[in-house]
């Protein structure tokens, strides 16, 4: 599940607290009007869709964490567990004194690498980027205490916009960086492609850049990660009308929309939807326009896409980048993969 900015939310250059932490935060510094109308062209579009940076207010970040935690969402345990056996060996391997963390949130997994970096003696500075300020904030005050004399220099952006405000390598050491949690199969192909290019412009020869990805496997097993039994995650999808609505003045009660996952087999993709339960007119002031929504008709608000071990090379190699290891779970259903700069 990927994230992104809102408009909606107040810009900020620092944080005012003590060094050895700041938040640098690009929501709202700009681009509003494009933010606006990439919503306003995907909601009235053939195919209605909703761009996923509307999942990740503060509200659905939270949800997010939740999902993690529930018993059909493997991806998390899994990668966890791929980065506990694995990351001393990657840090030791490419001398990584800096870690750059794309969609950190609340940043639970990174101290696995962070310990493997603070273990190895290299450990300097960890720059979590995501579109939660709040989520920053309080992971970046977090480590900066745990791993004391560490540099935390948390960004808050999208990263169809702000990926190159991301500050430049230091000289002292190599760069890591991690986009961790299958995120990249949340971009269709065109947007996985320019996101790819944009991962490998933050590294320098002999940087390496960390990545999870969930496989193609059993498609009940993945469409029940998408649709849990506590209804946690229809909660998260329908937090994406609330967002929008608190954002643009809309009037849509998210109650009357149905949490709807289901398999692309074509698109080798997970997809979730939301189904109007009745005739909606969903009014969005701040967009100027009024949806009419037919009781049935569904909205689109995610894809997860699942991938091969070729599919995965060939990315890499698409970005100029060159796969150098490959860990995978036991029930082949997720990987991290090492891919450096040459």
């Amino acid at each position: 599940m990927s994230s992104g900015a809102t408009p909606s939310e107040s810009v900020a250059t620092r944080v005012a607290t003590p060094l050895p932490w700041r938040l640098d935060c690009h929501i709202g510094a700009g681009g509003e009007a494009a933010v606006a109308d990439e919503l306003r062209r995907a909601l009235t579009a053939r195919r209605p869709w909703i761009p996923a940076r509307w999942f990740y207010d503060d509200a659905g970040c939270d949800l997010f964490v939740r999902i993690t935690d529930l018993d059909e969402y493997y991806q998390t345990r899994t990668e966890q567990a791929l980065l506990e056996d694995h990351a001393p060996e990657i840090v030791r391997a490419h001398g990584v004194a800096e870690l750059v963390e794309i969609g950190s949130g609340a940043a639970r997994k990174t101290r696995v690498i962070l310990d493997a970096m603070e273990g190895a003696g290299t450990l300097r500075r960890f720059i979590p980027f995501d579109v939660s300020p709040g989520a920053i904030a309080a992971s970046a005050a977090d480590i900066a205490a745990a791993y004391p004399g560490t540099r935390v220099h948390g960004v808050a952006g999208d990263f169809g916009r702000h990926l190159s405000r991301i500050p430049r390598p230091r000289q002292d050491g190599r760069r890591m960086v991690a986009f961790l949690g299958g995120t990249i199969g949340n971009l269709d192909p065109p947007r996985r492609r320019t996101m790819m290019r944009r991962l490998a412009r933050l590294m320098r020869p002999g940087d390496c850049l960390l990545m999870g990805t969930d496989l193609a496997h059993d498609p009940e097993v993945l469409v029940r990660a998408y649709d849990d039994a506590r209804g946690v995650t229809a909660a998260f999808n329908r937090n994406i009308v609330r967002h929008i609505n608190a954002a643009y003045a809309g009037d849509a009660d998210p109650e009357q929309f149905a949490h709807v996952a289901r398999w692309n087999a074509r698109a080798s993709r997970v997809e979730m939807h939301l189904r109007a339960r009745r005739d909606i007119d969903w009014s969005i002031a701040g967009l100027g326009v009024v949806l009419p929504i037919e009781a049935g008709s569904t909205i689109r608000t995610e894809i997860s896409c699942k991938f091969t071990p070729a599919g995965v090379r060939a990315m890499y190699e698409d970005a100029g980048l060159a796969l150098t290891a490959w860990h995978e779970d036991s029930l082949g259903r997720y990987a991290l993969s090492v891919a450096t700069a040459g």
